[in-house]
């Protein structure tokens, strides 16, 4: 059976590839594309339904059916009828064992690992703390043995995995597979290239965790039927440090999302020293070390910690929602300094709803008072009026379905790959 290691190596699957003029061999691999991302999304899908979900007439879906069945990239499955009787109705899948992908989230004190096959399936996962204090080669050669465990654990060889998607807070350098920036190591740089010295036949990806956030709920809203007219979405992640995504549809029945750097965005110019050795940034206001450090009138300039622990921020909440003034002061300036972000990537973007993840969102009824007066402060909000904000807080498994997704469907891009 074809792997994707081979076609790698190769440069594209056999089946997969024509002799057909650029243009039309083009438009066939977007057809092909096209299926994938539907049984991707929507999962197992009769020959009626991907026609209708993809667009494509009855004759094509028939042809690219049958080029990834060749290939060994999809199969079929067969539904019994309710009750029994009749024919059994005929779905296409994607074969699980066609490709696999591992995913490394990478939190601020923990390191979550994840396997996936290739119909997104989660095979296996574990979790492990990581050294507040070690070099960027340390953490490396933790990631490699943890990633070879993983393997090992399913059984797997290190060629048979086909994609290794990364995330962390900061800034990522997304073509080059390198942490740029982050609260942990600072300006220190991370080369997760390094890792693929051991995963031959893995392309890697290194991405914003609060993109994937954005990208997962984006998927979610594509997929509903009931909710045809998506336009975009916005993504505020809470916690040690501030997130933004911003997802909107790319025209191709994909999504384009980013994750701009709003959290070390300027936000006043006042002595709040944030992580990234600035001041001012809404990060230094907003992140736990800028509430705790606030709430206990600690100087401004004070060094931030690398890491709160999340039950330091529970004792100032239970405070604050006791009535005590400063703890009360630390969450609505944080919120307001969170609303008047907002405000100008609504001024940037237009309108579109915002969804609230992290561990931040348990602190939500202290924080939604100084957001909301910080959005009214712009004249986009006084006009249009306040945005519709949501509250997800479960960010781990958006964060979890947006590194496989995405994993997945560069896969299918080196799967459809013209030669």
């Amino acid at each position: 059976m074809p792997t994707v290691a081979s076609v790698q190596r190769s440069g594209e699957p056999p089946g997969l590839a024509g002799t057909a003029k650029p243009g039309t061999e083009q438009l066939r691999r977007q057809n092909l594309l096209a299926v994938l991302s539907a049984l991707r999304r929507v999962g197992p899908q009769s020959h009626t339904d991907l026609s209708i979900v993809t667009g494509l007439a009855s004759a094509t879906v028939t042809a690219v059916t049958a080029d990834l069945e060749r290939a060994g990239v999809i199969e079929r499955q067969e539904q019994t009828m309710s009750g029994g009787r009749g024919r059994p109705r005929v779905l296409f899948a994607r074969r699980r064992s066609f490709a696999y992908a591992a995913t490394v989230q990478i939190s601020s004190d923990v390191v979550h690992y994840a396997l996936a096959d290739y119909d997104g399936t989660l095979i296996d996962r574990f979790s492990a703390r990581r050294d507040l204090s070690g070099t960027p080669v340390a953490f490396l050669a933790e990631l490699a043995a943890a990633l070879q465990r993983l393997l090992e654990r399913s059984r797997l060889k290190p060629q048979d995995l086909a994609a290794l998607s990364l995330s962390s807070k900061g800034i990522v350098d997304a073509d080059g597979g390198r942490l740029v920036w982050s609260p942990v190591f600072g300006e220190r740089v991370v080369d997760f290239s390094l890792l693929l010295q051991d995963l031959p036949g893995a392309e890697l990806s290194i991405s914003n965790e609060t993109l994937l956030v954005a990208h997962a709920q984006a998927s979610r809203r594509l997929a509903d039927r009931q909710a045809p007219d998506f336009s975009g979405l916005v993504t505020l992640s809470l916690g040690h440090s501030i997130g933004l995504g911003i997802a909107r549809p790319d025209g191709r029945g994909g999504l384009a999302v980013t994750a701009p750097n709003f959290g070390h965005m300027l936000n006043a110019v006042d002595d709040r020293l944030c992580r990234c050795g600035s001041r001012g940034c809404i990060e230094a206001t907003a992140g736990f070390y800028g509430i705790l450090r606030l709430a206990f009138q600690v100087p401004l300039d004070t060094i931030p910690a690398k890491f709160v622990p999340l039950p330091e921020l529970e004792k100032i909440a239970q405070s604050a929602r006791q009535g005590a003034r400063m703890a009360q002061y630390a969450f609505r300036q944080a919120g307001l300094a969170l609303g008047q972000g907002l405000s100008r990537v609504l001024s940037l973007h237009e309108d579109m709803p915002i969804c609230v993840t992290g561990p931040g969102t348990r602190f939500y009824d202290l924080l939604s008072g100084g957001i909301e007066e910080g959005l009214r402060q712009s004249l986009h909000v006084r006009l249009n009026g306040l945005p519709h904000i949501e509250i997800d807080a479960d960010e781990a498994t958006l964060v979890s379905d947006g590194h496989i997704d995405r994993a997945l469907a560069a896969v299918d891009q080196r799967v459809t790959a013209l030669r």
